[in-house]
């Protein structure tokens, strides 16, 4: 009798546990990212975004690229952030055909490691979020950079949303 009641009571309490999660997940995706205040508050850093050509950017696009290894650790280590700026480079999107033979052939020199940072990304709450808060998949990341304390350039061969 008591290893029914034990079981039962464990079988309730599981359930209760179940029926929390469930709730605040609802509460999470009824909140959504459609506001800058919700992203903010959710990543805790300012997300900033801007739209330019890759021939615009392609110095500091090639470069960043270039220090990919060294940024990946950086990355592993980012848990705060102040100001996070997503560079979206339009004519380097899929649909476009993507980005232009110099920056192409950069990625496939670091293709390895930009795999690996795009892994390291995803498994970043904040920078994984600031990302797909803007809608941009992290296999559209190129590179990222960490230019000034507590600020971070990231470099998407995307065009913004809607």
């Amino acid at each position: 009798m008591a290893i029914t009641l034990t079981t039962r009571w464990l079988q309730a309490m599981a359930a209760l546990a179940l029926l929390a999660a469930a709730g605040s997940h609802t509460e999470l995706n009824a909140q959504g990212f459609g506001s800058n205040e919700t992203v903010d508050r959710i990543i805790g850093s300012e997300v900033k975004q801007e739209e330019t050509r890759t021939s615009t950017e392609a110095g500091k696009v090639s470069s960043a690229i270039d220090r990919t290894r060294e940024n990946i650790g950086t990355v592993r280590k980012t848990s705060k952030l102040d100001k996070v700026d997503i560079v979206f480079l339009t004519d380097a999107a899929r649909s476009e055909g993507g980005p232009p033979p110099a920056i192409e052939t950069k990625i496939k020199q670091h293709q390895d490691d930009i795999a690996e940072l795009r892994k390291e990304i995803e498994a970043n709450a904040l920078l994984f979020n600031a990302i797909d808060s803007r809608r941009v998949a992290a296999e559209d990341v190129l590179a990222i950079e960490f230019d000034d304390p507590g600020k971070v350039v990231i470099y998407a061969a995307a065009k913004p949303s809607g």
